[in-house]
């Protein structure tokens, strides 16, 4: 199954780390991130589970849930998860689905034959509260994930989606915004946005970011 963005994150239900879950159930009326891994036991997973626990309480701003996946069973996730503790100084806070059968793992596409027949590529997936997935990017096995990356992302999403702007290249939270080209109307915009903007060109204007 090829998913595309804008597509409904497909629902499931797996045993995890931490019990059963029914994922959009599980998700309720929140931001996720479904973050797959090729196998227990991987040294770069290792650092990135370690670093998305570290990261609990900026997820929480942002009204987010984490879930990774691994085609290893229960067992194996429950002694992967100690290490991770060990060596990363940290306590895994979130639920790692345990794909055993690949269910999860061909809804998602995450079985691609060129990397491995076996194990699921590096991908990562954020979906919104409506079950949308609005983000995919898929990693090579030698290179960690940017979880600081997917924080900014899903602050975009959650600033674009409550105004009429998008946000430039290397946009940071507090940075200017672009005020989107289908909004035209100068007496909307003086009321959307009332610090004023800047005109870099007829497609190009530039206003502080809302809110």
């Amino acid at each position: 199954m090829t998913l595309r963005l804008g597509d409904t994150a497909p629902d499931f239900e797996q045993h995890s780390s931490d019990g059963d879950i029914a994922f959009h159930t599980w998700l309720g009326d929140s931001w996720g991130i479904l973050f797959s891994h090729p196998a227990d036991f991987t040294p770069v997973c290792t650092t990135e589970l370690g670093l998305t626990a570290k990261l609990k309480d900026d997820f929480a701003r942002r009204n987010v849930k984490v879930i990774a996946l691994s085609v290893d069973p229960v067992a194996s996730h429950l002694e992967w998860i100690k290490d991770i503790n060990e060596t990363q100084h940290t306590t895994v806070n979130f639920p790692i689905i345990a794909d055993a059968d690949r269910k999860v793992s061909e809804l998602y596409d995450l079985i691609h034959p060129n990397a491995s027949s076996t194990h699921t590529v590096r991908s990562v997936f954020v979906i919104d509260p409506a079950k949308k997935i609005r983000l995919i990017i898929t990693y090579p096995a030698s290179t960690g994930r940017n979880f600081n990356e997917l924080l900014r992302v899903i602050d975009s999403l959650q600033l674009t989606d409550h105004h009429s702007v998008a946000t430039p290249g290397n946009w940071q939270p507090g940075d200017e915004v672009v005020i989107v080209p289908s909004l035209q109307d100068e007496a909307l915009i003086r009321q959307k946005f009332p610090q004023g903007y800047r005109a870099v060109k007829p497609y190009l204007r530039l206003t502080p970011q809302p809110g």
